[in-house]
């Protein structure tokens, strides 16, 4: 399974341990790291990256899942978690990207304050213990969260608040004249571009799904090319279970962009 992990240590040697104790893990066969970083949390509520490695398929770049969070915990967000819920209003495609929720986006940054460090890294897991021991012996505080590749249910749902209210706000409009309808015009063009955002963000997610299913397939392929025996048989495992998850996600947003385009043909033809 596919998961968002987060070490938090008081230093930044710490932190450096905990990255080479998870390559020996991932040396071993017992998880599959897809991208890695350690950052540090800036008194301003800033990040820094302090390590990025070169060697893993998916970097803490911006667009990826590693970058995105890194991104969701700066700022507003990294100075609290009261400021998590009022900064998550223009980041809703990061969370998406990270595979992620509010939730556990509050309890990193809750944990991650002002001087400590963090080892984060974007891995398949079968079995918790091997991270945690790891990771508990260095003295690090374990924060993982399943991936959820595409949540279609919220995009679909804020797609249909954005039709709702579009649909409200015309029926209104048939009924003003001059200045006012102007400005109700106005605010349903804008309405109507938030929508064109959503449903290009979808299209977006979905190229970047397969950019990532490749890197991550290529990755593991090698690496099952020099293994042996279990761990051999457990990287093949790994390459379909991760190939099937991003099929299906990559089905699901096709499908939601799909309906969302007829629906807007038909509109149009009314």
């Amino acid at each position: 399974m596919e998961k968002m992990l987060v070490v938090v240590f008081n230093d930044e040697p710490k932190a450096y341990e905990a990255s080479h104790a998870l390559k020996e893990l991932d040396s071993e066969g017992t998880i599959a790291i897809h991208g890695e970083a350690v950052i540090k949390k800036n008194a301003d509520g800033t990040i820094t990256v302090k390590e990025e490695e070169d060697e893993f398929p998916i970097r803490a770049a911006a667009g990826t899942a590693i970058g995105a969070l890194i991104g969701l915990l700066e700022g507003p967000v990294g100075l609290g978690v009261g400021a998590v819920a009022g900064a998550l209003a223009g980041s809703i495609a990061d969370l998406h990207v990270a595979g992620i929720d509010a939730g556990f986006l509050a309890e990193v940054a809750s944990t991650l304050t002002p001087g400590r460090c963090a080892l984060i890294a974007d891995v398949s897991e079968e079995w918790v213990t091997p991270v945690d021991t790891r990771m508990g012996a260095l003295g690090g505080t374990v924060l993982r969260k399943a991936r959820r590749l595409v949540d279609e249910d919220e995009r679909a749902k804020d797609i249909a608040t954005l039709r709702a209210e579009i649909d409200q706000e015309k029926a209104e409009l048939a009924h003003l004249r001059g200045e006012h309808k102007a400005k109700l015009q106005a605010k349903i063009d804008k309405l109507n571009t938030q929508l064109q955002g959503e449903l290009e963000q979808a299209r977006q997610r979905t190229e970047q799904l397969k950019s990532e299913t490749d890197a991550k397939v290529h990755a593991l392929q090698k690496k099952a090319e020099k293994a042996h025996g279990n761990i051999k048989a457990t990287l093949e495992g790994r390459v379909k279970q991760i190939r099937g998850q991003h099929e299906e996600a990559e089905a699901n947003l096709k499908h939601l962009l799909a309906a969302q385009l007829r629906k807007t043909a038909a509109r149009l033809e009314r």
